[in-house]
């Protein structure tokens, strides 16, 4: 699946984002207003070039906020507004001016895209004590890495600003540059995280990723990077290619049933030596899950204790009777408080009601915005390893995929990756139905897979027995 740019960046059509950092930040600047509905406003808070200015349909050279105004009678494609010309630079547009076209998109609903840095067109850069000037209004911030100076030497030709970027990194001039120089660097709070407003999601988007070596060298330093990016973008930005996108999933084990068809709660079974809710826990914590919530409803103090002492949220389902839509949407709301969404939802669906009773923190958990999806883990499948989950991850940051299921011979099997923007949907649900029962709205990518374990759940004693008598599932 050929990801866009405006997707991949999980770009709406009224936002305000900001490019810094180096080795791409123009093209993709440009390309995303392409891909935007006209018109797009651009403007840039530090210098450009003046054949920069070509990107665009409309350069207009403001002076004075009152000529933006003026931009009312001819709305239309991508419009670049800068400061006046500089020899060969556009100068940034005025804080004053930068005010009022702020305002103007906000009026008009115009998407507004902001280029703030400068790297005198290096792959890396190092920053001064004055820069990025990134205007405190964005809402997103999109972090350009050009992968092409990994392996070069630290000096004026690969990086702007060489001493700067070697001392962030603790390197020295001539150097060559290592993947783990480049994650010291755009997680520095005086690198690459420097000036980001303190609500605005962050993007990195790794650049110039044109050889399979460097795509490779790029989802190795993912994992890392995404404890200071809300998201990971592999990218061939020039080519117009987007490889991987790289956020984190979140994983939501329901565990509220009355097990009533079993006779005793399933969430206490023994599996190899420890509770199923608690062995499911593990095995999400183990594949990277973040955060893991665990829905509890029937017996929820014994089920909580379980697992007290893991890194886990647990969230617990009053209305648990109701069906497994209940817990559903509790997970949800765990990860969304307050989701976007919800006004609308209640505004369509008069009868929608749904809270969160209690949370519980434990061992460090921390409520988390911002996940690109959540895999749903059934309680009474503690089978489930995790390699399947791993393999559901990288196939959703391969396409940004809406619903993933793992396709066991001519079966769909569990667990289940739903994209975040199925979340609103999955909030909907009544009674006692899973999250198949958004398929028909959502189109399914099946994940084959050769382990019948995952066709397995316990629901009777006849079952509980089969899933032990195979413990090396």
């Amino acid at each position: 699946m050929n990801i866009s740019l405006k997707d991949a960046l999980r770009f709406n059509n009224t936002g305000r984002i900001a490019f810094t950092g180096a080795g791409g930040k123009t093209t993709g600047m440009f390309q995303l207003a392409r891909q935007l509905s006209s018109p797009v406003i651009v403007t840039a808070t530090s210098h450009l070039g003046v054949w920069q200015a070509e990107l665009a349909d409309k350069h207009i050279v403001i002076t004075s906020p009152g000529q933006v105004e003026q931009l009312e009678s001819d709305l239309t494609g991508v419009i670049l507004l800068t400061g006046e010309l500089d020899g060969d630079k556009t100068k940034p547009v005025s804080a004053h001016a930068l005010g009022t076209i702020r305002q103007f998109c906000t009026d008009h609903s115009i998407p507004l895209l902001i280029e703030a840095d400068g790297s005198r067109q290096k792959p890396l850069k190092g920053w001064a004590e004055h820069e990025p000037p990134i205007p405190d209004f964005v809402d997103t911030i999109v972090q350009v890495v050009g992968l092409s100076g990994l392996g070069k030497p630290l000096n004026e030709e690969n990086v702007h600003r060489p001493e700067i970027f070697a001392k962030l990194s603790g390197s020295k001039i001539g150097e060559f540059v290592t993947q783990d120089q480049l994650i010291q660097v755009v997680t520095h709070p005086k690198g690459g995280l420097k000036n980001i407003p303190a609500n605005a999601r962050r993007v990195i988007v790794l650049n110039q990723a044109d050889t399979p070596e460097l795509q490779s060298a790029a989802h190795g330093m993912s994992h890392a990077l995404l404890s200071s990016f809300d998201s990971v973008v592999v990218a061939s930005l020039k080519e117009e290619k987007i490889f991987a996108v790289h956020e984190p999933i979140a994983g939501i084990i329901l565990a509220a049933g009355e097990s009533s068809r079993y006779g005793q709660p399933k969430q206490l079974l023994d599996w190899k030596g420890e509770p199923f809710v608690r062995a499911v826990a593990k095995t999400a914590l183990d594949a990277g899950l973040s955060p893991v919530i665990v829905v509890t409803g029937a017996n929820a103090e014994q089920v909580e204790n379980a697992v007290k002492d893991l890194n886990v949220v647990t969230v617990r389902n009053e209305e648990w009777r109701s069906g497994q839509a209940s817990s559903i949407r509790e997970g949800i709301l765990a990860l969304t408080q307050p989701p976007p969404s919800l006004p609308q939802i209640r505004q369509e669906n008069p009868g929608f009601q749904s809270k969160i009773s209690s949370v519980v923190f434990g061992g460090g958990a921390r409520r988390a915005e911002g996940v690109g999806g959540a895999i749903f883990l059934l309680v009474d499948q503690p089978q489930v390893t995790s390699s399947v989950i791993r393999a559901l991850m990288e196939k959703h940051a391969e396409g940004l995929y809406r619903v993933i299921a793992p396709m066991v011979i001519d079966r769909r099997g569990n667990p289940v990756l739903f994209d975040r923007s199925t979340f609103a949907d999955l909030l909907t649900l009544e009674g006692d139905v899973g999250g198949r029962a958004i398929f028909h709205k959502h189109r399914v990518e099946y994940l084959p897979w050769h382990d019948d374990a995952l066709l397995l759940d316990v629901d009777t004693p006849e079952h509980y027995q089969r899933l032990i008598s195979n413990r090396d599932l």
